[in-house]
């Protein structure tokens, strides 16, 4: 007789040998039965776990963590270090470094034995099969038989994975600009002719297939499909320092600066401070280089509509080339990490907003290790060493209301706009030689 069975019918002459009724009987036997009930359901999980007439694959985990190892980890690995660059986007040092860092901060990456004594999955496994999900944009199925996972801790391995990344490494590289990092953007900027220039924005629409039918409308706009906006600053080196992602597609530009985050600091008067002088006028806010739809802001400079003498000519050919920096940053993105380039297959925004978040703070941890001595190495006399990330400290507390609206009037001076780009075109002008 199977286990279950016997006991029940243990359960059964239990209740039925005293003295009790028959209702009493029922009742006893009604409870057990969905006590024993609650407890496989509990003992399934989520996914189902072992349920009877599944069936049970084998997959031989320990080859599979063997066989990754070898080809890419072991001091003589199968494959070499510009193939390992290709294939996982970054050096190798890099990645064990997010190994680790990610196994130690959330236990779900830690290998441990089952009741039957047998070891589970690898972090190396767990990570490499989230991380090949994100640079290939693969279906989570197609890695069980080079990775050996299957298709559901694929998938739970990638929502751990985001939201460790973003929990670890986020305050570190996804952080505003502080005094090292300005003093940086502003000499940077400086000899390409945009002085205290701190980056460029624009708005970047990720296509969201699995969109719930009843948002459709919402998340739609001029793509013709349900969409989520990005909007990111980035620098030349291709650094993005601020990044807002999870509004409607409906939603242009401006709506989306309306509810962003960007202008916070700088209204709220802990921004670093800048201060400079252009064409014999004093400026102390820095300012982002934008495009036509962006208003006409003190801290915006834009091209301008119809162009007309060779110095506005020079002008807008100057600021569409270091314009398109953030354009540039949005296609390494896409290029290093393609599931922000697919159709976005996930069901809930909050693992969209991870996933979106985790792919960038990677692309920024990659160009800080991956900077040479080339022409995107910056270093400046009394620059200091490499900037470090801001310690975490108590927020100032909120400016009174006066000062607030004060800073809030002068963000969005339209007579400071005009001033300040027809300084900029004249100071372009003036580095050519006038000629």
């Amino acid at each position: 007789m199977e286990p279950r069975a016997a006991w029940k019918q243990y359960m059964r002459e239990l209740c039925f040998s005293t003295d009790s009724s028959d209702e009493e009987d029922e009742l006893v036997l009604a409870t057990l039965a969905a006590w024993h009930a609650d407890v496989e359901a509990s003992a399934r999980g989520p996914w189902g776990g072992s349920v009877p007439g599944h069936r049970c694959i084998r997959r031989n985990r320990l080859e599979g963590h063997n066989r990754l190892y070898n080809d890419y980890f072991a001091e003589s690995a199968v494959y070499p270090d510009y193939i390992f660059r290709r294939r996982f986007r970054m050096k190798r040092d890099l990645y064990c470094k997010i190994v680790r860092e990610v196994e130690d901060h959330d236990p779900w990456f830690k290998q441990r034995r089952n009741a039957a004594g047998e070891l589970g999955l690898s972090p190396l496994q767990k990570v490499t099969a989230a991380f090949r999900m994100l640079a290939y944009d693969a279906p989570a199925d197609s890695l069980d038989e080079c990775l050996r996972l299957g298709e559901s801790t694929i998938i739970e391995s990638m929502r751990h994975f985001v939201r460790a990344i973003v929990e670890v490494f986020g305050n570190e590289y996804l952080r505003a600009p502080n005094e090292e990092d300005t003093a940086r953007l502003l000499d940077m900027n400086q000899r390409r002719g945009f002085p205290r220039m701190l980056g460029s924005i624009d708005c970047m629409h990720w296509r969201w297939k699995n969109c719930p039918t009843v948002w459709s409308g919402s998340f739609r706009g001029h793509v013709n499909a349900p969409t989520i906006i990005l909007e990111a600053v980035a620098s030349q080196d291709l650094w993005i320092w601020h990044a807002f992602f999870g509004m409607l597609g409906s939603l242009n530009d401006i709506n989306v600066l309306h509810r962003s985050h960007l202008l916070d600091n700088l209204a709220g008067g802990v921004a670093p401070k800048v201060q400079y002088s252009i064409n014999g006028h004093h400026y102390t806010m820095g300012y982002y280089l934008a495009d036509g739809i962006y208003p006409e802001w003190a801290t915006f400079v834009k091209p301008i509509p119809a162009p007309i003498g060779r110095k506005h000519q020079h002008f807008v050919v100057q600021q569409a080339a270091a314009r398109k920096d953030v354009e540039r940053a949005f296609g390494v993105l896409q290029s290093r990490f393609p599931i922000v380039r697919g159709a976005a297959r996930l069901w809930d925004q909050e693992t969209l907003s991870d996933v979106m978040t985790a792919c960038i703070i990677m692309h920024n941890m990659i160009i800080e290790d991956e900077r040479t001595a080339g022409a995107l190495e910056y270093v400046y006399e009394g620059s200091g060493e490499d900037a470090v990330p801001s310690q975490e400290r108590t927020p100032p507390p909120p400016p009174p209301l006066e000062a607030f609206m004060e800073r809030y009037g002068q963000i969005r001076s339209r007579p400071a706009h005009h001033q300040l780009r027809d300084d900029i075109v004249e100071h372009l002008w003036q580095m050519q030689g006038g000629q």
